[in-house]
């Protein structure tokens, strides 16, 4: 897919594009996260751009969409006050703000990643312990794509920021997977640096 084709498909108000990926950015690619930030923020004028305001990644991808379209920058965070000092999004939305009682679908695809699947229920059962707040970082991973039923749309297509030598692991890795679950697309990388 080229650039003018995304932005053919893409640039309209119900589009949502999430931008994240590994917290570890290689000096070397920072630079091209921003500019692929600016980028899509300047040829996509009615999209919304979406975040998890972590280190790394999100962070340099999110510093190029604020530097023409700060309005259009959402961010969706563990807790409230989550990384304040580094958010300048128009919008924050915190797991805090969320009843996930009333959201099963989260909870469900939430469970899809191994390692916190037995903490989830724990969470949103209100255990907030160093354990289940481990569940926090997955569930809002999953919120990121899914949206929820009291009206976070979901995200309509992603751009990620992999580690290419250990594809898929970790927080991006699981985002990944609720990507592709959901048939929604993305690109890593090895796609979008052809853009810049």
């Amino acid at each position: 897919m080229t650039l003018a084709e995304f932005v053919n498909q893409f640039n309209s108000k119900n589009t949502i594009i999430l931008l994240e990926g590994k917290r570890n950015v290689l000096e070397s690619d920072k630079e091209k996260l921003i500019q692929l930030g600016n980028l899509l923020a300047t040829h996509l004028s009615l999209a919304t751009f979406r975040s998890g305001n972590a280190d790394g990644a999100d962070f340099y991808f999110s510093q190029g969409v604020l530097k023409l379209a700060p309005e259009r920058l959402q961010v969706i965070t563990r807790y409230d006050k989550h990384r304040e000092k580094q958010n300048n999004a128009y919008e924050t939305i915190s797991l805090d703000q969320i009843d996930l009682v009333n959201e099963p679908d989260v909870v469900y695809q939430s469970k899809n990643n191994k390692k916190t699947k037995s903490l989830i229920d724990k969470y949103v059962g209100g255990a907030k312990d160093r354990f289940a707040i481990k569940a926090a970082y997955i569930i809002r991973d999953t919120v990121k794509v899914t949206g929820t039923n009291s009206g976070i749309p979901p995200a309509t297509f992603a751009f990620f920021y992999d580690d290419l030598d250990n594809p898929k692991t970790g927080g991006t890795g699981h985002t990944m997977g609720i990507f592709d679950i959901n048939n929604v697309p993305y690109l890593t990388q090895s796609d979008w640096v052809k853009w810049i």
